[in-house]
């Protein structure tokens, strides 16, 4: 199941009354796919679609695609501060595997 960190709840709920929408959630779809696995996108919504799964941590409801549901299991999605900047990321699970020779510049 995926998993809401608090820090990410709380930016999330932030930036959602800043732009005027409490109550809204935030959408996580597959954004693209590759040799390691698919890439996520996040967007805000103010409402699950038909099928969609949806997961909640304190008042913040995330709204999650219904193919993008089964891979983000045992995932967190949170929210961290560097100093190269800020923004919400999806934690967790194992490493892609590609095998050796693959071509694949992103994978480790």
């Amino acid at each position: 199941m995926l998993k809401v960190s608090e820090t990410a709840a709380e930016k999330a709920k932030e930036i959602l009354k800043a732009e005027g929408k409490e109550g809204w959630g935030l959408r996580v779809f597959i954004h693209g796919a590759g040799c390691c696995g698919p890439s996520y996108g996040m967007d805000i919504d103010e409402n699950a679609n038909e099928g969609d799964e949806t997961v909640e941590k304190n008042g913040l409801r995330v709204f999650v695609a219904k193919d993008a549901y089964e891979s983000l299991s045992n995932k967190e999605i949170d929210y961290i501060k560097t100093e190269q900047g800020e923004g919400f990321v999806i934690n967790g699970g194992e490493a892609p595997s590609c095998g050796s020779g693959s071509g694949c510049s992103s994978c480790g």
